[in-house]
């Protein structure tokens, strides 16, 4: 495979992957009028898949930098499957569930009062300087994710390293982030 093939595979996923995401998010595919029984706990399944993954991750630099690669090539494999079964679990969460849940809203019924934000407010800021860059950065680090995994599955070291200088961060500040931005909304949750 061509780098320009590799490219194009990373952008066409990449693309497809935030297209998703938006529509779903934006509730331009409607889902089911009732969703199935396991759908209020695909929240929490996510929060655990990006916690472990948070840890796989650290166990990885761990034993990179022990020089084990065997191991840091098997986290790091069992990782990127985790978090794939963790964008399959999102997606199909957002597909399923058919509300919104707000910061702060006590009531469930997606209107804040005066009150209700006064109650919040610093907290409410504090759960969006966390969610902002949550989403931003797990939109972007995708791309980079792809690349260092082929860079390194090819063992393109010296390409692999300069992704992952970028890649790595990214990566598990998302994982901790959506860990975070779970516990901060899970009081609001109304299903």
């Amino acid at each position: 495979m061509t780098d320009k093939f590799i490219f194009r595979f990373v952008a066409g996923v990449t693309i497809f992957v935030v297209a998703v995401v938006i529509v779903l998010n934006r509730h331009l595919i409607p889902g089911p009028e009732t969703p199935p029984a396991f759908t209020p706990y695909l929240p929490m399944l996510n929060a655990i898949l990006n916690g472990t993954c948070s840890v796989l991750l650290l166990t990885s630099l761990y034993f990179i930098k022990q020089g084990n690669i065997t191991v840091h090539k098997r986290l790091n494999i069992l990782t990127f499957c985790l978090s794939s079964l963790f964008l399959v679990s999102y997606i199909l969460f957002h597909y399923l569930m058919r509300t919104d849940t707000m910061y702060g809203d006590v009531n469930g019924d997606g209107i804040l009062s005066k009150s209700e934000l006064a109650d919040v407010g610093s907290l409410r800021k504090i759960y969006l300087l966390i969610l902002v860059p949550h989403i931003v950065l797990a939109a972007g680090v995708l791309p980079l994710i792809l690349l260092s995994f082929y860079r390194g599955l090819q063992m393109q070291v010296q390409k692999h390293k300069k992704l992952v200088r970028w890649a790595f961060p990214i990566w598990l500040f998302v994982t901790i982030s959506g860990v975070v931005v779970y516990l901060m909304i899970k009081p609001y949750y109304h299903f």
